[in-house]
């Protein structure tokens, strides 16, 4: 481990994380839920209760990510939910504080971003989009319910106009869409265990970027950095992450995540895990590099 200097230098966790990314000859970063949740933007709460309550009324859900797993009884009441959901996970979202720190600290860095959430925040927060995946989809994209071809759809006047028009959780019937190519009803593109999604050629492209990138750095200083990272679905970033730590010499994996989760024994003595506030960690880290 004497290959970062900064791990002999610094124990504050923000000045950690500032040292170890300016210390970087690469960063690849891997995004889940939890990064969005510390800059407010949670799936439970006030502002799951503020946004559905009659949702919440007819089916006592927990949080957003049950809700959205939901099997409605109708396209109606699934496209009321999921235009809800869509305008304000997505449209509406603002740019959070964490996010554009964490841009400014990779500016200027080789740096590649894969995410498993479907929200704005990249876009909102002003990332090189060349550098970012969205491994599992996004809310504002539609694909067919039959795959019946790879290619998605995004229409932000009919989500609007779905929120609007909406009445007694089911929007007007005329309002669902539907397939061009085969007519079967269209759906929010988003990865699910038994049927994955559509990727389509745009998808395709950013998968060979992010491909790209992990060739080309694959030794040196990699620092593979995970940020709100949680293990329903550990075998998009945290278990490759894992590995490539493994098969570099040099690598160092730093998980920024106030749970704990276990690491393989051969990965631990290169791991250096960040438990504290993760927001606080990205704003206070990003004023050292300033």
């Amino acid at each position: 481990m004497n290959t970062w200097k900064t791990l002999e230098t610094e124990n504050d966790e923000s000045r950690l994380l500032a040292g170890l990314i300016d210390e970087a000859d690469a960063v690849v970063v891997g995004i889940g839920a939890g990064m969005s949740a510390a800059d407010g933007f949670t799936y439970i709460g006030d502002r799951f209760k503020k946004n559905f309550p009659d949702f919440i009324e007819k089916y006592n859900w927990f949080d957003m990510l049950q809700a959205s797993l939901f099997e409605f009884p109708s396209r109606q009441e699934y496209w009321a939910f999921q235009s809800r959901f869509a305008e304000l996970n997505y449209l509406d979202q603002p740019a959070g504080e964490g996010y554009i720190a964490l841009r400014k600290m990779l500016e200027g860095k080789k740096y590649h971003v894969i995410t498993t959430n479907a929200d704005n925040a990249f876009y909102a927060a002003d990332y090189d989009m060349d550098k970012v995946f969205y491994y599992q989809g996004e809310y504002i994209l539609w694909q067919c319910s039959n795959f019946c071809h790879q290619q998605t759809y995004r229409h932000d006047d009919q989500i609007r106009e779905m929120v609007k028009a909406q009445e007694g959780m089911e929007i007007p019937r005329e309002l669902i869409p539907y397939c061009p190519k085969c007519d079967a009803p269209m759906e929010v593109n988003k990865r699910t265990a038994d049927k994955g999604m559509v990727e389509d050629e745009d998808f395709e492209a950013d998968r060979e970027k992010y491909n790209v990138f992990l060739e080309e750095n694959s030794t040196g200083k990699v620092l593979y950095l995970e940020i709100g990272v949680g293990y329903t679905t550990p075998q998009f970033i945290k278990h490759p992450f894992w590995r490539m730590t493994r098969s570099n010499e040099n690598a160092l994996y730093v998980p920024m995540n106030q749970k704990s989760y276990r690491t393989p024994k051969a990965v631990r003595p290169k791991t250096v895990a960040l438990t504290g506030d993760i927001q606080k960690n990205i704003l206070n880290a990003q004023k050292q590099l300033t």
